[in-house]
């Protein structure tokens, strides 16, 4: 077993390995209107079962989350992606609700539209707001 000690520490995380690129994810979903205290809550869960969530935004009928995905290959980000919502419907109570929008993108692209953009890409990780 390996001893942690404060030099171990100070080298920061490891990089991640090439073959395991990130990917941006949106996926948004939509469905019959909620309260939107309901919706929020409901949203708030999911970032506790998942804490990987970067940010939510919502109304009373629809929700828009985003996050980094890891995987080998787009069509794999995209796969998870569309599961997130069915998966954790009931066990953070989510809404019946249904996916109607979803994009991914890599890191170079999600990077170059930061910089081209007057406004932040991303409001701070795990905030869940209205739109």
């Amino acid at each position: 077993m390996r001893q942690v000690t404060e030099r171990t520490l100070s080298r920061g995380p490891a990089p991640l390995p090439p073959d395991r690129p990130m990917w941006h994810v949106t996926l948004t979903v939509v469905g019959s209107a909620l309260d939107p205290g309901e919706v929020r809550a409901a949203l708030e869960r999911l970032t506790h079962e998942r804490p990987f969530l970067l940010s939510a935004r919502y109304a009373s009928d629809r929700a828009e989350l985003r996050y980094w995905e890891e995987a080998p290959i787009l069509e794999d980000a995209a796969a998870l992606a569309l599961r997130l919502w069915g998966e954790h419907r009931r066990s953070a109570e989510l809404p019946e609700w249904r996916v109607s929008g979803l994009e991914v993108v890599d890191r170079a692209t999600f990077q170059r539209r930061a910089m081209d953009s007057a406004s932040p890409a991303l409001m701070p990780a795990g905030g869940v707001r209205p739109f």
